[in-house]
């Protein structure tokens, strides 16, 4: 009987594989599972396995470009029996170490990725805790994910032998398969097994457990090894069997040849000419999460109608409160009063008597809050982050510098969660920490507005016709003009800074 084995389904938005390789030839036997050919996808590179044993029919030859259900091969199963290459007397030792380690199900577990956001449509492999081939426990972590908002991790879903579909920084839409587990009972295979071996002799090795893919690139790593000048013989692969893996191609470093090494010893006995300066150059990959973020600021760009308002605000009688009372509020509260506080009960303040700074245009409708969930920008290790702070317009000052605090720890150590990023209506962000003087920041999309703080600086200012030294800060208020007017820009922007001038106001909310 022939079987025919069609190209599977390995994304969601994946259509079509390009035969890689063959490690087959026509007409060769091939074993249940055995791996015959690599296939790669726009998104990654992946194994196929024969369904069957028996005698293989290529159909499809290598450079070709299938549609995902298409024919690629066929195996003639009626001539499995005849090819059976092992010895009688080693049938029982193979039986025997199946035994003693995992048996499978038979069962195949696709893992998609999750939803991990209401907003967020797409994620970046961060990296891979586990190899494939590698055995993993239910609910073991496997795999860390970027978002454009938070890095999350990735559990199994299934006890079983892993197999990577999506490699380390690949894009990956929500929904779409990232691995698949071979679902299998009794346990991780014994240590003991693992020991012996490593301890078999090299020439039983290479007659046993080598493989097609022992010594033998994938085609990203190919790839690299070619980009580089790395003949592939020369790196050890660290993958299944010995592959050799892209991580082993980056990693990878040529040698030079000692002829050249000579040659180099003679020129430098020419005198050199001293140059000051260095001209080094250094490159890293830009991580998932300031790609994510790059992406959205520009669509902001070109998708919102962005204005900026300016004014200016005298920060003296802020500055005096918390001089005087600093340390009895730090006494009370166990907190700092910062100027965050004031900042956040001047904008929900604001936020009620200017509603369209605080809402955001769902596809032909305006969506109005009567709460007011700040969005905090925190420059972190990985980027820029943005927590939000919850109800803020209902929270006291020490509640608020609390929440602030909590926020921004949780940011610089990388543990913000998915829940702790979404859903802000309005954002403050503060250059001035940098020191810079004036900026127009970036609406947080979908929300409609957000408040740049900047540096405090001592400046001449007329009051009641006199010239005073007073502490300043000038504020910026970028806002998306299609849904904010320009009469209520500048009202709110005016409105914050009157309240911030007399911060009695906030106490008493006038």
């Amino acid at each position: 009987m022939s079987l025919e084995i069609k190209v599977p389904t390995v994304g969601e938005s994946i259509t079509e594989v390009t035969i890689a390789q063959w490690f087959k030839k026509e007409g060769e036997s091939v074993e249940m599972d055995e791996v015959i050919c690599e296939l790669e996808s726009d998104k990654a590179t992946f194994e196929l396995n024969a369904e069957a044993a028996g005698k293989l029919h290529i159909i499809a030859q290598e450079g070709e470009t299938l549609e995902i259900g298409a024919t690629i091969c066929e195996i003639d199963t009626d001539a499995a029996g005849s090819s059976a290459p092992a010895p009688e007397k080693e049938a029982p030792k193979a039986e025997a170490k199946e035994s003693a380690g995992p048996k499978s199900t038979g069962e195949t577990k696709e893992m998609i990725v999750p939803t991990v956001g209401e907003s967020i449509t797409e994620v970046t492999i961060s990296s891979w805790l586990k190899n494939t081939g590698d055995y993993v426990e239910l609910d073991e972590i496997i795999a860390e994910v970027d978002s454009d908002k938070a890095t999350f991790e990735l559990p199994a879903e299934a006890s079983g032998i892993l197999t990577i579909i999506a490699e380390e920084g690949d894009t990956i839409e929500i929904g779409a398969t990232i691995c698949k587990i071979e679902v299998t009972e009794g346990g991780a295979p014994a240590k003991s097994e693992a020991k012996t071996a490593s301890a078999a002799p090299a020439s039983q090795s290479s007659s046993q457990d080598q493989t097609y893919a022992t010594g033998h690139a994938s085609p990203a790593a190919a790839k690299i090894l070619a980009e580089k000048g790395i003949d592939p013989k020369s790196v050890k692969g660290t993958g299944v069997d010995g592959r050799i893996t892209k991580e082993d191609a980056e990693s990878a470093q040529k040698s030079a040849p000692a002829p050249k090494a000579a040659e180099s010893k003679k020129e430098d006995s020419a005198p050199a000419i001293s140059v000051p300066g260095g001209r080094n150059e250094s490159r890293e990959r830009m991580s998932a999460l300031r790609k994510t973020v790059a992406k959205r600021l520009v669509s902001v760009k070109n998708e919102t109608a962005m204005l900026t308002t300016f004014n200016e605000v005298n920060m003296k009688p802020i500055m005096d409160i918390r001089k005087k009372y600093k340390e009895s509020f730090k006494e009370k509260h166990e907190i700092g009063l910062g100027f965050m506080s004031f900042f956040t009960k001047a904008v929900t303040m604001a936020a009620k008597d200017w509603p369209a700074v605080n809402a955001q245009i769902d596809g032909n409708e305006i969506v109005y809050h009567d709460f007011v969930d700040v969005s905090i920008a925190v420059s972190a290790p990985k980027g820029l982050m943005v927590p939000v702070i919850r109800n803020a317009e209902s929270m006291s000052f020490d509640q608020i510098e609390k929440e602030v605090m909590r926020l921004a720890m949780k940011a610089r150590d990388g543990k913000l969660t998915i829940e702790e990023m979404t859903g802000g209506t309005f954002t403050i962000t503060n250059g001035g920490i940098f020191g810079s003087m004036l900026s127009t920041p970036i609406i947080n999309a979908p929300q409609s507005a957000i408040l740049g703080m900047h540096n405090i600086v001592e400046r001449p200012m007329a009051v009641n016709g006199q010239v005073e030294i007073l502490p300043i800060m000038y504020l910026a208020l970028s806002y998306d003009h299609r849904i904010v007017d320009g009469r209520e820009s500048v009202s709110f922007l005016v409105r914050v800074k009157e309240l911030l001038e007399d911060p009695t106001r906030l106490l008493l909310g006038v």
